[in-house]
């Protein structure tokens, strides 16, 4: 297994040079117009002028900065939210039965469908953003939280009971830890699912964000600072992939290995 990442990782690099060779000879040899793919030097400087200020009047920094608190505050507040809910419905039926139909309903609505709405509800300040990601990102931590009391066992839980802990203790001693796999599953898709919604939020009168600089370069057809953007918004979706994982690993090192 050790001597397995270091040739995966050799594979990946090697492909990302490849696509990379691709786009350099499809830019230079005028095989695809600028206008639908920039050059990788147009895309280098568009960063260069996003990092000076040079783009929409604000630094990049700024940008990421807005675009970051937007989405770890609506994340936090779904993980705050969404695992006890999670955890309550997996072990209540009665209010499975009550929450299940709203999320399941609201679930496969892309953002955009509901985005009037809570405009209408909540004006076109922080709150409204907030809130588009924290919908996005909190059903499949809920989803996930739910799952994972499954994976406590009917014998581990007659056990608990039987050294006489109460219906709590159980839940955070025999629940909670069988559960938290699948918790921790859950946050990665829902911080995946919120960068995802990150655009449509920022589409709400935003001055800053990375998501409203894409959607601003859109609309003068600034093709070389849509690609920055993406994949300015795609390196920092990658680095909070690679920290949950760091963070499933340290939480529950047992995975994988029963």
């Amino acid at each position: 297994m050790r001597g397995r990442a270091p040739k995966t990782l050799l594979i990946s690099l090697a492909t990302i040079a490849v696509a990379l060779a691709a786009w350099g000879v499809a830019t230079q040899t005028g095989l695809v117009k600028p206008l639908f793919l920039p050059r990788p030097e147009s895309v280098l400087k568009a960063f260069a002028d996003a990092v000076e200020g040079r783009i929409d009047g604000a630094p990049l920094l700024e940008h990421v900065v807005m675009s970051l608190g937007r989405v770890a505050g609506a994340f936090l507040l779904a993980a705050l939210v969404g695992i006890p809910v999670g955890l309550a419905t997996g072990l209540s039926p009665t209010l499975r039965a009550v929450l299940d139909p709203f999320i399941e309903f609201y679930r496969p609505l892309p953002p955009l469908a509901y985005l009037p709405l809570v405009i209408i509800w909540f004006g076109i300040g922080e709150t409204s953003k907030i809130l588009l990601i924290f919908l996005a990102c909190f059903a499949p931590v809920a989803l996930a939280a739910r799952a994972g009391v499954a994976a406590a066992s009917a014998d581990q839980i007659n056990a608990a009971r039987a050294l006489g802990a109460s219906r709590l203790q159980v839940v955070r001693h025999v629940v909670l830890p069988a559960a938290l796999p699948d918790i921790l599953v859950g946050l990665r898709i829902g911080m995946g699912v919120g960068w995802t919604t990150l655009v449509a939020a920022e589409m709400v009168a935003a001055s800053t964000g990375i998501g409203q600089m894409v959607l601003n370069a859109s609309n003068f057809l600034r093709t070389d600072i849509v690609i920055m953007g993406i994949l300015v918004i795609g390196a920092l979706a990658g680095a909070f992939e690679l920290g949950m994982r760091r963070l499933e690993r340290r939480l529950t090192p047992w995975k994988g290995k029963a």
